[in-house]
């Protein structure tokens, strides 16, 4: 890659925020939240045997959500292409079990083709390093005019210039879009949330949405000061929607579809209210460091036995 290029995918203006998490101190009608039309098509969900691997359906005009067919990996995961005036982010590469680069080529060339440019930056970023959610990378590596972020937190703090992780939150422009990157670990250690000035969306990973939310016992309260952080920084943004990286839950209330299911019958749609964040800090406020199984109307909090954390930077080599 030129060093022209290199310098515009690094050099998007980064503008450090700084937050004083307050605990919500209300709730919006948690136990039944107001529904509302779908916001995208029936997804792939595994039922039909020729069902593609992978699955666009646009939010907007500069937004894409694609998600990964059950039948290639029963994560069923979400990714996300979000494009700017100067770059575009790619938020995860996949679970695996399938070519994931032709299907984001098709999205850049498609927005590409629209706005009558040549070549768009690209910048693959992570909602967080579990296996899940990365196994794609590698068809990126060597891709021109991309940049690929480590999985490790001091790898994500770096690219985005938050020097105070995890308690700075830190703007990221995309040229004309800005995004804020929210740093929440407690379901992993490298684990963001992105919030879109755009669209006001918040694309909350694994670390919230209708699927279980995974925290091991000894990461109770880093999740907890998590999703503190998250609810202060976003209180007063209007934020429209919550757009998670799985779903694994059916359209009853608080009901999971069974673990690893090879297919997703009857399945939740992808985005939930708002409401979700304050509820779920207030569920986590009231049980402390103890965590137990907890379902809501649009999630689970799940605990786990507790388990060693990733370093926060890659073994020195």
């Amino acid at each position: 890659m030129n060093t022209i290029m290199q310098s515009v995918l690094r050099g998007a203006t980064v503008t450090l925020i700084l937050t004083n998490p307050i605990l919500a101190t209300s709730v919006a009608d948690a136990a039944a939240p107001e529904t509302h039309a779908p916001l995208f098509k029936p997804w792939i969900n595994g039922v039909s045997a020729g069902e593609p691997q992978m699955q666009v359906q646009r939010y907007d005009n500069d937004t894409y959500v694609i998600r990964q067919s059950i039948r290639t990996n029963f994560e069923g995961p979400f990714l996300y292409v979000l494009f700017g005036s100067d770059r575009a982010l790619l938020i995860d590469t996949g679970a695996g079990g399938l070519n994931v680069r032709a299907t984001i080529d098709r999205v850049i060339d498609e927005w590409a083709a629209r706005h009558h440019r040549m070549i768009i930056p690209l910048i693959v970023a992570h909602s967080h390093s579990h296996g899940d959610h990365h196994q794609g990378d590698v068809e990126f590596q060597d891709r021109p005019y991309t940049i690929v972020i480590g999985l490790y937190p001091k790898e994500v703090a770096d690219f985005f210039k938050i020097s105070d992780w995890p308690n700075q939150i830190v703007s990221y422009d995309l040229g004309g879009r800005v995004l804020d990157i929210i740093p929440t670990p407690g379901h992993q250690s490298a684990h963001i949330m992105i919030f879109d000035h755009k669209t006001r969306l918040l694309f909350s990973g694994d670390s919230l949405g209708p699927y279980r939310l995974y925290v091991s016992m000894n990461e109770a309260k880093t999740y907890r000061d998590s999703i503190d952080r998250v609810a202060a920084f976003t209180r007063d943004k209007q934020v429209s929607w919550i757009f998670g990286a799985h779903i694994e839950m059916t359209t009853k209330p608080g009901e999971l579809i069974p673990d690893a299911a090879p297919s997703h019958p009857d399945e939740h749609v992808l985005e939930i209210s708002y409401s979700n964040l304050p509820e779920l800090q207030t569920a986590l406020h009231a049980m402390g460091d103890n965590l137990v199984q907890d379902a809501h109307h649009d999630f689970v909090i799940f605990p786990e036995p507790a388990r060693e954390q990733q370093p926060f930077a890659p073994p020195a080599k």
